[in-house]
């Protein structure tokens, strides 16, 4: 995936369903849940105007960042452009599969993340596939510096 490839699809994107954010552990000082990789992604994502839907099949019915978190993709009624993956890469073919049930436009496994049966999955399906990229520091490096404009807001 080349730059003006992921630009297109951050351009063309609304809404993100975000998998494995993390939910509070027991006597954990709720501040630390908002430090977290994922969450922190998540609220810098809402910031620029996407839906963020939070997939936690342990963390169901909480609220994170505003959202309620659910179990799965197939609990989202919306449309999803961007599956964004925070987990391990041997679960990415899973992931993979749900999302050609869900009809994502885009697979998108974070930073460190990569699986080339998924990714085969992806393509067979016509889906985007990234990996190993983070997309908030995409985001920060293909908009901030040359557009200060949120594209997604744009119609």
């Amino acid at each position: 995936m080349n730059d003006k490839q992921i630009k297109e699809i951050l351009e063309n994107s609304k809404t993100i369903a975000m998998i494995g954010v993390s939910s509070e552990k027991k006597g954990e000082d709720r501040k630390n849940l908002k430090r977290k990789p994922a969450n922190v992604v998540m609220k810098y994502m809402q910031d620029f105007g996407y839906k963020v839907y939070p997939i936690n099949p342990f963390a169901e019915g909480e609220i994170i960042n505003g959202e309620k978190v659910l179990s799965s993709l197939d609990k989202i009624s919306d449309e999803i452009d961007i599956v964004d993956v925070f987990r391990p890469s041997n679960e990415a073919i899973g992931i993979a599969n749900e999302a050609v049930k869900k009809k994502s436009k885009v697979l998108w496994l974070q930073y460190g993340i990569h699986n080339d049966e998924a990714e085969q999955i992806a393509k067979d399906q016509n889906i985007d596939f990234v990996s190993n990229k983070c997309i908030k520091q995409e985001y920060q490096r293909l908009f901030q510096r040359s557009n200060p404009v949120f594209p997604v807001l744009r119609s």
